[in-house]
């Protein structure tokens, strides 16, 4: 007798969910189609059947509400009269009466996790770092089997409710492999933008490597301002395909609280400094607190001063980057698909 297939939801934002998502399903030991709004993404690799669900965006600036006076409040977003909506609400409800699942995992989605379960379909409701506490999140986690979270449990925001972190599942935060892991440090500080920020600005780049001129400043990703002057000791590198040699080198790592830096920079044990760029629910704000609570980070809310980077920087070389170090968790991705597929065999054996 065949087993009842997953449904895995797909966040549309980024390619990071997709990406994780995939591998995911590579590892279940039960059938898994992708579902979500799918375009350009490659899914022609996909290891899995995929579902392509309509695009609900209304707006081409889209932040995942809808901006409307009245709405429930156990919804983020739900458009009134909106053709795409019923029709992706549609497809994803044929595919659910035809296919049967046995759970449908939403990484991430309120909407879908809710219409799922009205659906009457067993839900494992992916969670994001950030102060989720909000009406549509809690309601959300309520409504799943459990919840599933991609960092440890030391990564929490402080105001996370009790019975929300006792209903989690965690993965732990991935390490990913990265080249160069055996060079010596050199003394340097890497900077590093990620993809999904706003990059930097060389006149404040400039300005703290003036203000810790004893160290060369590395920076890679996206830099705007000019081409203005630039102390001798401040070197841009754009966008680099490996940043791993970067990381080796380095003596110590500026950086926001995205999880691909910061799992970077626990994968090699580099001391931090995380100024977390603005986000929604305080995602990178409570994991930079959350990383500087345990002494495994120097959390700067703001872009320091010219007199404050000294100290910054002094502070971030006292840090132990054995702490950091600790968070990074190899096997993430297999410990996932077994936490998602205890969730499938329990909802499986519950049902009549």
């Amino acid at each position: 007798m065949s087993r009842r297939p997953i449904g895995y939801y797909v966040h549309h934002q980024g390619a990071g969910h997709w990406q994780r998502a995939c591998l995911i399903a590579e590892a279940l030991d039960r059938p898994v189609t992708l579902i979500g709004t799918l375009a350009g993404l490659d899914t022609g690799k996909a290891p899995v059947p995929v579902l392509d669900l309509p695009d609900d965006r209304l707006l081409t600036a889209f932040d995942g509400r809808d901006g409307a006076a009245d709405r429930p409040e156990a919804l983020h977003y739900a458009p009134v009269g909106a053709d795409n909506v019923r029709a992706r609400m549609g497809r994803l409800a044929a595919w659910i009466t035809e296919s049967d699942p046995a759970l449908i995992v939403t990484d991430v989605s309120v909407e879908i996790t809710l219409f799922a379960r009205l659906m009457s379909v067993p839900t494992l409701a992916v969670r994001l770092s950030g102060n989720r506490t909000d009406t549509p999140h809690r309601e959300a986690f309520r409504s799943a089997e459990a919840v599933l979270a991609f960092f440890p449990p030391e990564l929490e925001a402080a105001g996370t409710p009790d019975w929300v972190r006792a209903k989690t599942l965690y993965a732990g935060m991935p390490a990913p492999e990265i080249s160069g892991g055996t060079a010596l440090e050199d003394g340097s500080i890497l900077v590093i933008y990620g993809r999904g920020g706003a990059g930097g600005q060389i006149a404040d780049l400039a300005q703290a490597a003036r203000a810790v001129p004893d160290r060369s400043w590395h920076v890679l990703g996206p830099v705007e301002g000019g081409t203005g002057q630039r102390p001798s000791n401040l070197h841009l590198h754009g966008w680099v395909a490996d940043p791993g040699p970067h990381l080796a080198r380095a003596t110590l790592v500026v950086g926001g609280g995205g999880d691909g830096v910061v799992s970077a920079v626990a994968a090699q044990a580099k001391r931090f400094v995380c100024l977390p760029e603005p986000r929604a629910f305080d995602e990178q704000v409570a994991k930079s607190e959350a990383l500087a609570a345990l002494g495994a980070a120097i959390h700067c809310p703001t872009w320091p001063t010219a007199s404050e980077w000294p100290g910054v920087i002094a502070a971030g070389l006292r840090l132990d980057p054995a702490r950091i170090g600790a968070l990074g968790q190899p096997g993430t991705v297999a410990r996932a698909a077994r936490l998602i597929g205890a969730v499938a065999d329990r909802a499986e054996a519950r049902r009549p």
